[in-house]
């Protein structure tokens, strides 16, 4: 594919570019970067009073292949990515089987070559993810993961998980943690406080989540290992990674936009798209989080894209399972509530969704920056662009968003990835 945008605003900064430029891409790859470059054959588009941004990189999807193809598949998983501005993710290994077997990684990795989208697997921790014997990750590293990760599990045995990062040290493969009590969130599905009260829920106390994060926090310390934080919620678990990073710690995290921009509030009519876990949180923890965008402590925004069948999610509150999609809106909620209300700068923004992401799962150069010879995987940003989520707009096979009716401003036109071109409907 040979292409050339004109005149089009560029974002980059891991190479500290932020000018208007004309783009050329020829043979996937990023050829020239300059004003003033002819066509010279190749397809133009128009970028005038649009951004250009490295394409965006998501720690934290669930594609569902194996074993749950009805809620999501790589093939429609990779389609919703690219919608979104997003070029590459991490996927999480529960699966049915779970990744926790280099045949599972082999069968994943082979589905991901037939996709335009980079794919980079995690594999378990634990076997089975239930946290009694470790994962083989050598074999598993061989097989091609990047991360480990028992997500939607927290290894609640404190000497497995002592072992399980001093493997993943030695290897030098990122420790993902879901850190969530579950003895102490018991029979919870919503945040602990007085909307639970009111409604007469049981409740998650943040203090499982913080508890969780402290601990890992310890072992890292401990082991030596790269300890990422997924999903943060609460404020204190906030402080714990804040301090973490003070003192030198390989210590990470990422906030999803449902975190940073919804509270336990807007479950008082029992929607079942607003119960995810861990769960919303009050306007006390947003806020912290928003104010760990500012200082810097919040390292990626990434969205744990979960997708459910509507009849799942259809379930009386209790019953129905948690998690929501997140790929097709991430950017345009982190512009809504980030960038135009002023909390970050577009640069920081996007060093958030696709350099820091590219840096903390190690990938190789060109992943995360837009510059001449590497490859491009690119999104096409209308900034001001207004538009309401409607559920009928989504390519993800689930619908299960709790964006949706919500006025959003910032929208991807067009994606650039693997050699290939999709133009997105306004």
């Amino acid at each position: 594919m040979d292409l050339l945008i004109k005149e089009v605003h560029v974002i980059d900064p891991k190479n500290k570019v932020d000018s208007v430029l004309d783009v050329s891409i020829r043979k996937g790859k990023i050829a020239e970067l300059k004003k003033g470059l002819e066509a010279n054959g190749s397809a133009i588009i128009q970028g005038k009073a649009l951004h250009l941004l490295p394409g965006l990189i998501d720690l934290h999807v669930h594609f569902r292949e194996p074993g749950f193809e009805q809620k999501e598949t790589i093939v429609s998983g990779a389609h919703a990515a690219l919608k979104g501005g997003v070029t590459a993710v991490v996927t999480m290994p529960n699966t049915n089987p779970p990744c926790d077997h280099q045949s599972v990684i082999d069968n994943i990795i082979r589905k991901a070559r037939e996709v335009p989208l980079h794919i980079f697997p995690s594999g378990t921790i634990s076997k089975e993810r239930a946290g009694k014997e470790l994962s083989e990750m050598a074999d598993l590293k061989r097989a091609g993961i990047w991360a480990v990760s028992d997500d939607g599990n927290w290894v609640e045995d404190s000497l497995l998980m002592r072992r399980a990062m001093d493997y993943a040290a030695m290897l030098d493969l990122l420790v993902i943690t879901h850190a969530e009590d579950h003895r102490l969130r018991a029979s919870g599905v919503m945040n602990e406080g007085l909307m639970s009260t009111k409604l007469g829920l049981h409740g998650m106390p943040n203090a499982c989540e913080d508890i969780a994060v402290l601990r890992d926090v310890e072992l890292a310390r401990l082991t030596g290992a790269r300890l990422h934080v997924a999903h943060l919620s609460t404020k204190g678990a906030l402080e714990i990674v804040r301090r973490a990073k003070k003192e030198g710690l390989a210590v990470t995290c990422e906030v999803t936009p449902h975190h940073f921009s919804l509270t336990d509030e807007l479950l008082v009519h029992y929607d079942t798209n607003f119960k995810m876990h861990p769960p919303l949180r009050t306007e006390e923890d947003r806020a912290a989080l928003i104010e760990g965008f500012r200082d810097g402590t919040v390292d990626a925004i990434a969205t744990d894209h979960a997708p459910h069948t509507e009849e799942e999610k259809m379930q009386e509150f209790q019953d129905a399972p948690p998690g929501v999609i997140g790929l097709e809106t991430s950017l345009a909620v982190s512009l809504t509530e980030l960038y135009h209300k002023k909390v970050i700068s577009l640069g920081e923004l996007v060093k958030k969704m696709s350099w820091r992401p590219a840096e903390i799962l190690k990938l190789p150069a060109g992943f995360g920056e837009i510059k001449v010879g590497k490859s491009a995987s690119l999104a096409l940003v209308d900034l001001n662009h207004e538009w309401v989520v409607q559920k009928e707009g989504f390519i993800s096979k689930s619908k299960n968003s709790c964006f949706i009716g919500k006025k959003l401003k910032g929208r991807v036109l067009a994606t650039v990835c693997d050699s290939k071109l999709w133009k997105w409907e306004k």
